[in-house]
């Protein structure tokens, strides 16, 4: 049986919003209307939660996150937009996620089973994945795409537009400005040089030897042969027959309208 809902004295929760069994509101939180919360997330003190937002179960939202706010984009006027979140979600202190616009598809969305840190920002129009980790002061400008299993270290960065891919590693203070390839560590300076696969990452998600060596080919064709792009994708689309995760590569690659992070 579910624990009943808890609403501390001190928070503030609108009539207008929706909350699950089991949710528990901490003290001096606030919760607007249009605002969905699932069974079992707990809101904790100091957050506010402002909608049109949906949040689905079993999330924890440590203190002083400020969940589903205004983009913060000029072209903004006010029109009904959305912030989506999923399940199960570790969100930290200070961690603020925007709404997304109309003009960039009108919602933002976060997965499930992420980890949020301190200070990570999530802006309007993001598109986040599944079991991502966000480190202290991560941040996504608008409309970035991060797919599952993204790790970013602390103080990186990702420019308007780019996309991360599955699996991939991004370094301490890298600030991006191109998209990233699934399995891909990219680190060094300010900059991001890719410096490699993730391969680390890869072992504890039980990716095999020969799954492992197919990807490490791929990469070399890609970044250490010094092959023009078009011919990189002639490689990549042979090597693609024999291996599902080189074939989701290329056709991450070939589907990005943003240059790659080289």
């Amino acid at each position: 049986m579910s624990a009943p809902t808890a609403i501390h004295p001190s928070a503030v929760v609108d009539p207008g919003a929706m909350l699950g069994e089991g949710v528990r509101i901490g003290p001096f939180a606030y919760v607007g209307p249009e605002v969905e919360i699932g069974d079992g997330t707990v809101i904790g003190p100091h957050c506010s939660v402002t909608g049109p937002t949906r949040i689905g179960r079993d999330n924890h939202f440590v203190g002083h996150a400020a969940i589903g706010g205004d983009p913060q984009d000029k072209k903004y006027k006010g029109e009904r937009v959305e912030l989506v979140i999923g399940d199960r979600n570790q969100v930290r202190e200070f961690v603020t996620v925007n709404r997304g616009t109309g003009a960039g598809g009108g919602i933002t969305r976060v997965g499930s089973d992420n980890m949020l840190l301190a200070y990570t920002h999530v802006a309007h129009d993001c598109i986040v994945g599944n079991h991502c980790v966000f480190s202290n002061n991560s941040t996504l400008a608008g409309h970035v795409t991060i797919e599952d299993w993204v790790i970013m270290s602390g103080f990186a960065g990702v420019h308007q537009f780019c996309r991360v891919g599955a699996h991939a590693f991004i370094g301490m203070g890298v600030l991006l400005s191109g998209d990233v390839p699934p399995f891909t560590m990219v680190a060094g300076d300010a900059a991001g040089r890719p410096r490699g696969i993730n391969s680390e990452g890869l072992k504890r998600r039980g990716f095999d030897a020969d799954r492992i060596a197919a990807i490490k080919r791929a990469y070399r064709t890609l970044y250490v042969a010094g092959l023009p792009l078009a011919e990189a994708k002639q490689q990549l689309a042979e090597q693609a027959e024999a291996s599902a995760d080189v074939k989701a590569l290329l056709h991450f690659i070939e589907s990005g309208e943003r240059p790659l992070q080289r």
